[in-house]
């Protein structure tokens, strides 16, 4: 009964493909909003910026020759696993690690985080969750959880439903940033594995598993061998230590993705000097069961899974060719499955996954 069950909820599923902008995102208007910010924003810059909007973080130089980094986020629709499931704390934790995970790749470390948290009505236990999750990934990422806000909004929100932000800020040397600028043609990429989903692509992902195929969280889809609510959970990885442990072994990271909203083609291209392209080869690594599921209930087209999803690959590190090995040897400790790529290429800051 279960097998019929399943094969029905895939029928049910594949009657035509489901892109994104079904879910209710449109990556293009998105774009087209970042680029009015990023008018506005510029506006207001000082000579002690030293960055423009679109990195995955704000760099602003202090007088010592240290660089203030800093970024703001949220973790989307996964909020409502929160809502269905009644478990809280881990949305806390994807939140501080998806930002550690942002000035990461400036190479900055964190100092302090801050939240923001709007709710239809605050429930204190709920709130208490959030927080401590929030407690627990600042003190793995050696962050202090400095401060925040706590909104109750029952005209926006509907009771048990809220919404988070993260802000962080970290520091690095000025000599230390890490912007893409001494990648070089030749250098390799290496991937380092996601724990999931991460915290992009749930509206998607729901759409597919949850609303057009029925699926429960409780269920145990044979492939991906836990409950699908634990899948869905899983917390979003911080990739801080092993990249500190490169850096205290002297590794030139000559760039570093955080494979985020709108996957591969945006958050390894915006890293990319001029005259340079990256080719990733898609049969290098496993994608994981769960990106596979989703896939076949959605009926969803290659590219755009690659280009919602991270597909397993939650890190990329940019390096030249000869220290492939010796990264991939001081990471394998950390389970991520570190492995070789793709490559940079001459062109025109395109990403090509082949």
């Amino acid at each position: 009964m279960q097998n019929l069950k399943y094969i029905q909820q895939i029928i049910k599923s594949m009657a035509e493909p489901v892109t994104y902008r079904d879910a209710g995102v449109d990556l293009g208007a998105a774009n087209a909003a970042k680029k009015k910010i990023k008018e506005i924003a510029r506006s207001t810059f000082s000579s002690q910026v030293l960055s423009g909007i679109g990195s995955y973080g704000g760099l602003y130089e202090l007088n010592d020759g240290k660089v203030l980094v800093s970024s703001a986020d949220g973790v989307g629709t996964k909020v409502k696993l929160g809502f269905l499931s009644g478990r809280h704390d881990t949305l806390g934790q994807d939140l501080v690690n998806h930002c550690v995970n942002d000035i990461l790749v400036m190479g900055a470390k964190p100092l302090f985080f801050l939240d923001y948290i709007g709710s239809g009505k605050v429930y204190p236990e709920v709130i208490g969750r959030i927080v401590g999750g929030f407690a627990k990934a600042c003190r793995e990422n050696s962050c202090v959880l400095i401060g925040g806000e706590t909104a109750e909004l029952p005209g926006l929100y509907k009771a048990g439903e809220y919404d988070l932000a993260g802000f962080i800020v970290g520091e690095v040397p000025k000599k230390g940033i890490i912007d893409g600028s001494k990648i070089r043609e030749g250098d390799v990429l290496i991937g380092l594995a996601s724990s999931g989903l991460h915290t992009n692509g749930y509206s998607l992902a729901l759409k597919v598993l949850l609303e057009n195929a029925g699926l429960s969280l409780d269920e145990k889809p044979k492939s991906i061998g836990s409950t699908l609510g634990d899948a869905l959970m899983a917390v979003h990885r911080s990739y801080l230590a092993p990249i500190a442990l490169l850096q205290k072994n002297n590794i030139p990271l000559n760039g570093l993705a955080h494979i985020t909203g709108s996957s591969f083609s945006k958050n390894v291209g915006r890293i990319l000097p001029k005259g340079l392209s990256a080719a990733i080869d898609r049969k290098s690594w496993q994608v994981p069961p769960l990106f596979r599921l989703i896939q076949k209930l959605g009926n969803i087209e290659e590219d755009e899974m690659y280009q919602v999803f991270n597909m397993g690959i939650g890190l990329i590190i940019i390096s030249g060719e000869s220290n492939s090995e010796r990264i991939i040897s001081l990471l394998k400790p950390f389970h991520l499955s570190p492995s070789v790529i793709g490559c940079v290429k001459k062109g025109n800051r395109e990403v090509m996954l082949i």
